[in-house]
């Protein structure tokens, strides 16, 4: 790692928490990384998803192969933009001073803290209403309470900000001693599943509801996109995390066994309960919490909507708090910590009205979630063709703090690259001849923006150097 000046710690875009981490302080080992993704994707959003696939009309092994597929090809941009943190020590914010400029790197950096805070208020949403769930059978007189579904809301966003006040060490914590216990109460749900059933074979048998070739395509392209979209917020603010990695082999492995078989796991599992309540109540019900409101045992029930309210905070804590907390540190160094930008980032989800993106499961796949794909899409070309490509994993970690060296203040080709990519990505939901590329957000804004930087880039290179 490069040695990093003292006159860094004097430099307004300097705080303790945007620091590089020393290897010495670097802790998160293989399981700590596979724990964190675990903890991650198991989550009511995650089984909102598989089963709003089935709710869509697929088969389970069409929901299930989308899923699997989306997040194969997300991991990718993950292990190449967290080979940045873990070799230099660096988080995103940091990183992008790189290939945007020191100040060019607030632009994305709140584009990210942006679809965060949104999706800090999806999970305190959804946590919430599992914590009242579990109130409600706990507590005979809970439901009578006025408004104690917002009083719920209120108590888990409370959680949340406790883990933000005690700082990125007791996430690691958490995030490993919870992995297991949100894995085993995956496979009870499919234990219940199976047994109403009498065997998974109802639910292999469901068909899919698509008639023709083209009706299911016509389904499946944005549910794609919306699957890379889900974890297209950590595509790019991964180093956050990586930082923190024991070695590359550390971040890659653990990556690659914490996400995808997670994911895919969890989401057969959301997709074969949703299956079996369609079979055993006449609707799939694709919120958790209300199939759990219809389960006769109450010991169940209150087991259940603990595991899953568990399971909401360690998504919320990793995936919502720590990248946005970064994000908002990097504007103001000097005004804003680490628990500062968190507790920014808590009262924006508030704000952004989560119980309106979950109305529906359209709304929360093809609007959500392919949307701000279109936006971070681009990012995490830039990042990857700068940090790849044109600096061939070399980083001059000084000057990415202090003003006057490698970086500039805002890098165009960077800023034009990322324009023309959202642009075009996102040109669809206006021109309706032009829904194909919103259908592809993802995929169009990162080809878009990757090739415009690196043409922008060079040219740009060729004449500073004349």
């Amino acid at each position: 790692m490069n040695t990093v000046a003292d006159d860094i710690t004097r430099s307004p875009r300097y705080n303790a928490d945007l620091a590089p981490v020393p290897p010495s302080a670097r802790t998160w080992g293989t399981y700590e990384i596979a724990a964190l993704w675990i903890g991650m994707a198991v989550c009511i959003p995650t089984y909102m998803l598989a089963a709003g696939l089935v709710a869509g009309g697929m088969s389970w092994w069409q929901a299930v192969g989308t899923i699997t597929l989306g997040n194969a090809i997300v991991l990718v941009p993950m292990m190449l933009t967290g080979h940045a943190g873990t070799k230099y020590g660096i988080p995103f914010p940091v990183l992008a001073r790189a290939a945007f400029g020191l100040r060019g790197s607030h632009v994305p950096a709140l584009l990210r803290a942006g679809v965060a805070c949104g999706w800090f208020g999806i999970q305190t949403w959804v946590g919430g209403a599992a914590l009242d769930t579990l109130l409600g059978i706990a507590f005979s007189f809970w439901n009578g309470l006025p408004a104690h579904v917002w009083i719920s809301f209120a108590a888990f966003w409370a959680m949340n900000i406790y883990f933000i006040v005690k700082g990125t060490e007791s996430i690691r914590l958490f995030e490993a001693w919870a992995a297991p216990v949100l894995l085993l109460m995956g496979l009870a749900l499919l234990g219940w599943a199976v047994a109403r059933l009498g065997g998974l074979g109802p639910i292999f048998n469901q068909p899919s509801r698509f008639q023709t070739t083209g009706e299911f395509f016509a389904f499946f392209v944005p549910s794609l996109t919306a699957m890379v979209g889900y974890w297209a917020t950590l595509s790019i603010s991964i180093p956050d995390f990586t930082r923190y990695a024991t070695s590359q082999r550390a971040q890659v492995v653990g990556q690659a066994l914490g996400l995808p078989p997670t994911m895919a796991l969890f989401s057969f599992i959301g997709v074969a309960v949703a299956s079996a309540s369609l079979l055993i109540f006449g609707e799939a019900i694709w919120d958790p919490v209300v199939l759990l409101g219809k389960f006769g045992n109450p010991f169940v029930v209150l087991l259940s909507v603990f595991a899953l309210a568990v399971a909401t905070l360690t998504t919320n804590i990793a995936a919502n708090v720590v990248p946005p907390a970064n994000a908002f540190a990097n504007l103001w160094p000097r005004g804003i910590s680490f628990t500062t930008g968190g507790l920014i980032t808590g009262f924006i989800g508030i704000a952004m009205m989560p119980w309106k993106l979950l109305a529906d499961f359209e709304a929360y796949i093809f609007g959500w979630l392919v949307g701000y794909s279109g936006l971070l899409g681009p990012v995490a070309g830039i990042l990857i063709v700068d940090y790849w490509v044109l600096r061939k994993q070399t980083l001059t970690v000084r000057d990415l703090y202090v003003e006057g060296g490698e970086y500039p203040l805002v890098h165009w080709p960077a800023m034009i690259a990322l324009a023309a990519g959202i642009g075009l990505a996102l040109i669809g939901l206006v021109v309706p001849a032009l829904r194909v590329l919103y259908d592809y957000a993802w995929f169009v804004g990162f080809g878009v923006s990757s090739v415009v930087y690196l043409l922008l880039a060079r040219r740009h290179t060729a004449l500073v150097a004349q």
